[in-house]
């Protein structure tokens, strides 16, 4: 089977994921296990560096420090496996791509809602040697992860910024003015590049780090330079849980925060934590990969700047960062631009979706500000105290 023809099954099964007949045999099993009162923390997650706060959370105990059982998280393959996990009750605690909880919650009415930022930045948009422009994109293919994602939303208005237009054809070339937008799995990008299957691609790391370090693609431009401290992946939790397990649901979101402001001040010894290489073998990847993306060296910064893949440096921002608060002036822009940002399958409910309703009601912040407070507020992030924020999109 062909990386396309994956790509193309995943999406369909996730798609039908959030449709009320795809997702009922899943809903009813999990009711069945939603009778475990006392269901230890199950995290599912992809090997991508987006899931770390959770990972480390684990690795470093603090689940067990906040008197939790919880056990080892399990790895997936796909954004469908996750999610397929998730409404079934086979885990309890997942990290999503932002817009996804978006789609999730208001287009199929999914009893779930976000209860923290898992990281911030993290992504990038990495292209083939031969291309030193987001013009220059003009009649090629470019991949990204999903069509709800931070990742779409940042590339489509690079496109737009650069006069160029995304479209998403089966078949035939994209005109020179279009850029063809396909869904690939974060692990196909790398060797897609590689064989020219795809001219570009904008996803989560390290796969924009494993591009680097092989040799087949650099980066065009980092997504926090378009969109500053932008959420990616998010803490998706069953309103069930935050509803009749408020306690366990808190103490979740505590050990959350912690593992963030651990990684912040370990960022080498998070990297060799999460590679293959450490001992509970969390991801694929290597040390060196990973602390290219969590701990890398001032000499790659300046070569970024450099190469204009970071263009607004006065925002001095890490290639990832971790900070756990949902900002609601966040989930409010991300609404409006999901609006205007093309997106394959029924997305009617966009239209009708107030962006200010959607900040209130997709997001519980009860656990993660009470948590934020209790670890010395948001100067403990280096960030201003406050709840607030202005949003900053630079195309």
């Amino acid at each position: 089977m062909s990386m396309d023809q994956f790509s193309r099954r995943e999406l369909i099964k996730l798609s039908a994921l959030f449709t009320a007949a795809g997702a009922l045999p899943l809903l009813r099993a999990y009711e069945a296990r939603a009778q475990e009162a006392d269901a230890p923390v199950r995290i599912g997650y992809l090997p991508i560096t987006d899931a770390t706060p959770l990972l480390v959370a684990h690795g470093k105990g603090y689940f067990e420090a906040e008197g939790l059982k919880a056990e080892k998280p399990v790895m997936l393959r796909s954004w469908a496996q996750v999610l397929e996990a998730f409404i079934s009750g086979q885990v309890n605690v997942v990290h999503l791509l932002s817009p996804m909880t978006v789609w999730a919650r208001f287009g199929s009415r999914a009893p779930a809602k976000v209860v923290a930022w898992n990281h911030t930045g993290g992504s990038g948009l990495s292209v083939g040697p031969q291309i030193n422009s987001v013009k220059e994109l003009g009649g090629k293919t470019v991949a990204i992860p999903f069509w709800y994602s931070i990742h779409n939303v940042v590339l489509q208005a690079l496109l737009r910024e650069n006069g160029l237009t995304p479209v998403s054809k089966r078949t035939g070339q994209p005109q020179a003015n279009e850029v063809n937008l396909v869904v690939m799995a974060p692990a196909d990008m790398v060797p897609a590049l590689a064989s020219n299957q795809i001219a570009g691609f904008i996803v989560a790391e390290p796969f924009n780090a494993t591009a680097e370090t092989l040799g087949v693609g650099k980066i065009l431009r980092f997504t926090g330079d378009v969109w500053k401290d932008h959420a990616c992946c998010v803490v998706f939790m069953h309103e069930r849980d935050l509803q009749q397990r408020p306690e366990w649901s808190e103490k979740v979101v505590n050990a959350m925060v912690k593992a963030q402001l651990w990684t912040r001040e370990n960022r080498a010894e998070t990297a060799s934590l999460l590679s293959k290489e450490g001992a509970q073998k969390y991801t694929p990847h290597t040390t060196a990969v990973l602390e290219k993306v969590l701990s890398p060296p001032d000499t790659d910064n300046a070569a970024y700047l450099k190469s204009g893949a970071i263009r607004n440096a006065a925002w001095r921002e890490r290639r990832i960062d971790f900070q756990p608060y949902p900002y609601p002036s966040y989930t409010e822009e991300l609404v409006r631009r999901l609006k205007d940002t093309q997106i394959e399958g029924d997305r009617a409910f966009l239209d009708r979706l107030d962006p200010a309703t959607a900040a209130r009601e997709l997001v519980d912040d009860r656990f993660v500000k009470a948590a934020v407070t209790a670890a010395g507020g948001m100067a403990a992030f280096g960030l201003p105290e406050s709840f607030t924020r202005t949003e900053v999109v630079v195309a």
